[in-house]
This record gives structure tokens, C-alpha cells and sequence, in this order.
């Protein structure tokens, strides 16, 4: 069979390029059912439960997602009549928003007030013109101490506003309604982009900020957009460039080229037929395909080379290629594959798709690299001089040196691993949702500014139930909404509370002349449901307490607005929410649920669950590795360069940075599988040898002769390629691809100066061993 396969490819290379122009055409026609998802849903599955109990509130009360207007006057305060009319105006023309269903400002913030035995109601700011400094004083002081404006649609110190637009988003869950979402993500950002513009000319003392999850989609979707369109073509030019000056063969640039082109675009156009969609994960699909089909490529010529360069003939030196590393490639090939689909273990669909279509794409630049590669190197013109046996090559110099000094690399090594072993204990499992964009990324500046000056970007959503219609009106349900509320504004991460037991408080004073005395609970139900009725009568279409309570009048929704915290104090609050219940309102149902708490929730989860993918996947390449080098010594001394480098990058990144982020938690599994590739590569080379009847130290010396030149070409293509995705604004994929990209250098480092230092000392070990056997014998 292997005769037959060598025979197609040497003897018949346009037979085979025949078979994989139809494949690359056929898998190719896949790509136009290709379609994208930048919403942050993706990163949830459809049965994860803070997803579920946040649709839950979405449907029984209104929709809260919503795109922010941060306004923020030079002069230092919003409560001068230039800041108060631009509100207005941008609040009147806000209503325009495409799927808008409600705005929320200064302007039309609707104020109560006591009129002998009326209730007024009316905008806290209406004719700005005719406005004293008495009156603006008066709005002012009323805004910054009313609690459902205070840090939510005004600053504490009043110095910045906020107008809020409420929009209702479509879901995108499925190719039909997929294009719709991101098209009115995109209407919405744009919508109020060009507002900001018109107003930013018309008002040019005013700085104007965008935040609120439509700006978030926006952002995920833009990012995603933009590493598509950057990275891919950065990637191209420098595998191009490096190929080219470490290969100095333009065929096999050139070879490697059409394989990484037909890889990328096979994998992609297979995930269409599938019914994948690209999302700010799998856009990074054709970038890991690329570096990991260049490795495949780069053994095959450096083998082919080094062959050239010993005399022998083109066709000679492709078959000595192909037999020397077709197991090597195939076992590489799938214990990168094994390491990508333990990314099925992960919590997040979209990191689940990253690697199935990863895997994919490995696999199929395997059959490329053994099928169209040769074929082509077979056509193309291909020259090399021969070489005697002098060491030209630095690789093989420093063989010489790691052999001759391995008695002092073997101490220096453990001490390192131990120091790196130490470090890692410096790394926390931690999301921060609105960290995941670089701060030179718009959305990520204005989540910054909208911290430091009124409050976080995070929010939790309260939903509290009682047990009959109308029971939102019950004097103890409302204690309990009130007690509840107080207590959150009582918490260190707390900046905002909106709840209704406010506007309870507010209308009994107003109810009885404006006597602060009575700002508190109606302890009447009926007195409360005449309250809330009036009220709600008295409301401007658009301003209803829909957002607060349901229809039946059985629930209020609490929203709590907070710090921009980590996933583990989010967790963590979240929990002392649901204990306060549990001691002080067992008989009250709440519901806890937010995009922000879903976030911190996966981060966690993810960790947890890629730790049993990390296991299984070095089972399962352990037992590769056992079977391809058909050694169970051998395959036991793998483990140690296939785990030490994942161990030294996770304790250099416990120095550099020590928060591992969702995108970190699928490193460990994602890299295991490509690491194993220079130990597979260098082991098999060094069994190659020994078989032949060389000795340890010659074994060793061939390795890195024959295959030392490909694996660190092969690491620098990987190392820059998965460094270019830290160039990404995205810091997901950033951090991903860095701490790739560090633990692949380290993986070279270990095979080149710890592995040999390691074979000599066991050779060594074996050898008194045998020697002191013998003697007993001969004793």
C-alpha cells in the first residue's frame, strides 16, 4: 500500500495536483454558506442556564439591552442651559433609533411633584430657555439625589450625563435570523455614531462616549472583523518571508504556499457545507491552519534537502522524505488534531468550534503534505549543492554542545522547571467582560471613562416573584423589595440600584404635600396598587414601568449596576445575594441573570471543564506516541518535554500577567497537541538512529542533523504566527496566541537542550546497570 501511495505521487505528481485542484474546488464551494456571528450569545450554548434564566427575564419583563450616550461637558458640569438643550435635542432625536422602544435622559426623567391634592408629573427638564439659575440649581439637586438617576443617568458630582436607548434586539441564533441581528447591531452603532457626529459639530465643547451591550456586539463583531481582514495577510507575508530565508528554495516557498492555500480554503468551505458560522473565535481558523500546515511542509523539504545535499537523486530524496516522516508527520498531525477536539470539552461553543475546525484543517494539510506536496516538488525545479560531511550547520554544532555539556545543562534545566513550576501558582482564574478589547479600542475607552466618572459597564439583574397577581403590591413584598435593595447599596462592588420600592417611596411623599417625612412604604396594598396606577396613567408613551415590574403586577426586576469586576468577585457576590435571601426572605423566588453574570459564570466553568480535556488528551497522545515510536520507555520519557514547556509558559505568564482568561483556559489542551510534534519529530529520528546500531551520543548528533533545521523553522513559523494574533485588539485571541506562542518556543527549547542532556543520562543509568549485571554474572 505504502509502495503504491509512493508510486501515484512520484510517478504521477499531475495525477495527484488533478485530485486536489477538485478537492480544493468542490470543498471551496462551501464557503458561501458562511455566515457571521458577532453577538456576545455565542459564547453560551442554548442550555446553559444563566443563558436560559436571562431569556426567562427578557420575556417577562422588557428587554433591557441598550446602547449609552455618555455626554461629558469641558465646562465640568452638565447643569448649564448648552448641556441641558443638547441633551434634549440628542434625547427627542435618540427616539429615531432603529428598534429603539424607549429613551432615557435628564430631559425626560419624569419628576413628581405635590400640587395641593394632585399628583404632577412631568419632564425634570422642559423649557430650557426660559430656565433661571435657580431652576437649573433646583434640577440639579434633584438629579444627583434622586436614586433612579444618581451614577445611571447623571454622575454623583453631576459633572457627566448619560442619555440610555433601549433597543429590541432580534436573536441570531440560526442563519435565518443570524444576518438580521448583526444588521441591526450595526444599524443601531451606526444610527448613533452619526448622531455623536452631528452633535459633536454642533456642540464642539462636549466629549461624547458610546457603551451598553449593542456598542459591545458591535465591538465583538468589528474586532472579529478586523483580525480577518489584518492578520490573515500579516501571517501570509511573513510565512512567505521566513520560508524564503530559511529554506532558500523558492520551489518549496512556493510549494508550501499552494498547500497552506488549498488547506485553508478546504477547511473553510467543509465548515460551510457543515454549517459552521465565523465568529470571533473561528476567524482565527485560517491562521492556525496555516502555521500548523506549514510544519507538515517544512519537514518534508528540510528531509528532501538534506537528502539533496547528501547526492542523492530528486526522486530519491522525495522517497527518503516521505519514508522517513510520514509516521512522524501522520502522528503529529494527530496528536494536534487530538488537542484541538479536546476544545469539545469547553463550555463555549464558539472555542468548541475553534478547534473541531482546527482539527479539521490539520488533518486535511496532512493529506496535502504527503499527497499534493511532493507531487508538486516532483514538477518543480528544485536544486541544492552537495555537501561533505564537514558540520556546517549551527544545529548540528550545537548537538555537539548540548552532548558535551548535558552533565551541566540536566541541574540547570530542573532548577528552571521548578522555578517555573512555583510561578505558576501566581495565575487566578479571572474574566473581566469589558477587558476583553484592547484600550486602544473605542469600546474599551469608553467603558474606562464611564468607570472612573459615574459607574461600571456591569450590571445584575434582580427578578423577584411573588405568589399572586398583583402580590407586588403587598406590604411585605414590598419590604422585602425595599430591604433587598437597601442592602445592595450597602455592598463595597455596588454603584446603582433601580428598583421600584423607590418610586413607591417617592409617590407616598408626594401623596401627602411633599412631606419627607412620609418618603417611605405605603403599608396599605390597596393604597399601593392606587399609587402605582396613578402613576402609570400619568406616564409619556415610551416611559412605562414595563422595564421594572410585569404586567400582572406578580414581579419587579432589581437592577444592580456595579464595578467591572472579575468573574470570581462576580460569582462571589452573586452568591451572597442568594444567601441573603435565604436568611432574610426564604418565601420569596428570586432569580438572578445578566450577560455580565453569564460571562463569569463560563469563565469558570470553561477552567473546570478543559482540565478533563487536558487529561484525556495526554491519555490519548501518550498511547499515540507509544504506538508510532513503538517504545513504552520511550513514550514514558516524551511526557516530561511534552508537559515541562506548558508548565514554563503558564509560570512565565503567572510573572507577566497571572489572570487566565477564557481564552487562556483552552491553551493547555489546544498546546499539548502541538508540542508533542518536535518530540515526536526528534525521538523518532534519535530511534532511527539507534536501530541503525549508533551509539546514544551519534544518535542523538543525527537528530539534530536531520530533522534540527525543520523544527526550529517550524517553531519560529508557529511562534510568529501565534504571535501575530496578540496583535489582535481582541484579548482573547491575544492572550491565546502569546501564551501559544511562548510555550511553543519553550517545547523547542526543552526538546534541544533538556532531551538529549535527559537520553545520555538514562543511557548512562541503563549502562551500569548492564555493566553491574554482567559482573555479578561473571562473579
Amino acid at each position: 500500500m505504502k509502495r503504491l501511495w509512493l508510486d501515484v505521487v512520484i510517478k504521477k505528481p499531475w495525477l495527484m495536483l488533478l485530485f486536489g485542484i477538485v478537492f480544493f474546488m468542490l470543498a471551496g464551494m462551501g464557503g458561501q454558506s458562511l455566515y457571521f456571528r458577532g453577538d456576545y450569545k455565542v459564547f453560551f450554548g442554548k442550555d446553559n442556564p444563566q443563558l436560559m434564566a436571562f431569556e426567562r427575564m427578557q420575556e417577562t419583563f422588557s428587554k433591557n439591552e441598550s446602547a449609552n450616550i455618555i455626554i461629558a461637558p469641558k465646562s465640568g458640569d452638565v447643569f448649564n442651559k448648552t448641556t441641558l438643550q443638547l441633551i434634549k435635542e440628542y434625547t427627542d432625536e435618540a427616539w429615531q433609533t432603529p428598534l429603539s422602544s424607549r429613551v432615557d435622559s435628564l430631559s425626560n426623567y419624569q419628576h413628581t411633584w405635590a400640587e395641593e391634592d394632585d399628583l404632577i408629573v412631568e419632564d425634570l427638564v422642559m423649557d430650557i430657555e426660559s430656565m433661571t439659575p435657580e431652576s437649573i440649581a433646583r434640577a440639579k439637586a434633584i438629579a444627583t439625589t434622586e436614586p433612579n438617576l444618581v451614577k445611571r443617568i447623571v454622575s454623583e458630582d453631576g459633572k457627566v450625563a448619560v442619555i440610555s436607548v433601549t433597543v429590541q434586539l432580534p436573536d441570531g441564533d440560526n442563519p435565518e435570523t443570524a444576518g438580521e441581528a448583526m444588521l441591526a447591531v450595526t444599524e443601531i452603532s451606526d444610527s448613533v455614531r452619526a448622531l455623536t457626529e452631528r452633535y459633536k459639530a454642533k456642540y464642539p465643547d462636549h466629549e461624547f462616549y458610546h457603551t451598553g451591550m449593542v456598542f459591545m456586539n458591535d465591538a465583538f463583531a468589528s474586532e472579529a472583523q478586523k483580525d480577518a481582514s489584518t492578520l490573515v495577510p500579516l501571517m501570509f507575508l511573513m510565512v512567505i518571508v521566513i520560508l524564503w530565508v530559511l529554506l532558500r528554495s523558492f520551489s518549496g516557498t512556493f510549494a508550501t504556499l499552494i498547500i497552506i492555500i488549498v488547506s485553508i480554503a478546504a477547511t473553510m468551505g467543509l465548515s460551510g457545507w457543515m454549517g459552521y458560522f465565523l465568529s470571533t473565535a473561528t476567524v482565527n481558523v485560517p491562521t492556525m491552519v496555516m502555521t500548523l500546515a506549514v510544519a507538515d511542509c517544512v519537514h518534508v523539504i528540510s528531509s528532501m534537502l538534506y537528502a539533496l545535499k547528501q547526492g542523492k537523486t530528486k526522486e530519491e530524496a522525495i522517497e527518503y522524505s516521505m519514508n522517513l516522516n510520514l509516521m512522524p508527520i501522520f502522528i503529529t498531525s494527530a496528536t494536534t488534531a487530538i488537542g484541538f477536539l479536546t476544545l469539545n470539552f469547553s463550555d463555549v461553543p464558539v472555542l468548541a468550534d475553534l478547534g473541531n475546525l482546527t482539527a479539521l484543517g490539520v488533518m486535511i494539510a496532512f493529506v496535502l503534505s504527503v499527497t499534493m506536496l511532493p507531487a508538486l516538488l516532483k514538477i518543480l525545479p528544485m536544486r541544492t549543492a552537495k555537501v561533505a560531511n564537514a558540520k556546517h550547520h549551527w544545529i548540528e554544532r550545537l548537538g555537539d554542545k548540548v552532548i558535551d555539556n548535558h552533565n551541566k545543562l540536566l541541574p540547570v534545566s530542573l532548577i528552571v522547571m521548578v522555578l517555573a513550576l512555583t510561578a505558576t501558582f501566581n495565575n487566578d482564574i479571572n474574566d473581566v467582560a469589558t477587558d476583553y478589547f484592547d484600550e486602544s479600542t473605542a469600546f474599551r475607552q469608553s467603558t474606562d471613562f464611564q468607570q472612573e466618572n459615574i459607574s461600571g459597564m456591569s450590571t445584575i439583574d434582580f427578578a423577584l416573584y411573588s405568589d399572586e397577581s398583583s402580590g407586588l403590591n403587598k406590604p411585605e413584598m414590598l419590604n422585602t423589595v425595599n430591604a433587598f435593595s437597601e442592602w445592595l447599596r450597602t455592598q463595597p462592588e455596588i454603584d446603582h440600584v433601580l428598583s421600584i420600592s423607590d418610586t413607591f417611596k417617592r409617590l407616598n411623599k408626594n401623596m401627602h404635600g411633599d412631606d419627607e417625612s412620609y418618603y417611605r412604604l405605603p403599608q396599605d396594598r390597596e393604597l399601593s396598587a392606587q399609587y402605582l396606577l396613578l402613576y402609570e396613567m400619568s406616564l409619556p408613551y415610551g416611559l412605562d414601568l414595563n422595564n421594572q415590574i410585569n404586567i400582572d403586577k406578580s414581579a419587579t426586576r432589581i437592577t444592580a449596576i456595579l464595578q467591572n469586576l472579575g468573574s470570581v468577585e462576580f460569582t462571589e457576590f452573586e452568591r451572597r445575594t442568594q444567601q441573603w435571601f435565604i436568611d432574610n426572605a426564604p418565601q420569596v423566588q428570586m432569580t438572578a441573570a445578566s450577560p455580565n453574570l453569564m460571562f463569569a459564570h463560563i469563565g469558570q466553568q470553561n477552567m473546570q471543564s478543559m482540565l478533563v480535556g487536558t487529561l484525556l488528551a495526554l491519555i490519548l497522545i501518550s498511547g499515540l506516541l507509544v504506538f508510532a515510536l513503538r517504545s513504552w520507555r520511550l513514550g514514558a520519557i516524551s511526557l516530561i518535554p511534552n508537559l515541562v514547556p506548558a508548565c514554563i509558559g503558564f509560570g512565565i505568564w503567572g510573572l507577566y500577567s497571572g489572570e487566565i482568561n477564557m481564552g487562556l483556559s483552552v491553551v493547555l489542551s489546544m498546546t499539548l497537541g502541538i508540542i508533542v510534534d518536535d518530540t515526536v519529530h526528534f525521538l523518532s529520528k534519535y530511534q532511527h538512529a539507534k536501530n541503525e546500531g549508533k551509539s546514544t551520543a551519534d544518535s542523538i548528533r543525527y537528530s539534530f542533523a536531520s530533522v534540527g533545521q525543520a523544527l526550529w523553522i517550524t517553531t519560529l513559523v508557529l511562534a510568529i504566527g501565534f504571535s501575530i494574533l496578540a496583535l489582535s485588539s481582541f484579548r482573547l485571541n491575544a492572550d491565546m496566541g502569546l501564551l501559544t506562542a511562548i510555550i511553543i518556543v519553550a517545547a523547542l527549547i526543552v526538546d534541544f537542550l533538556f532531551l538529549p542532556a535527559f537520553l545520555l543520562l538514562l543511557d548512562k543509568t541503563s549502562s551500569k546497570k548492564k555493566q553491574g549485571v554482567s559482573n555479578e554474572q561473571a562473579a
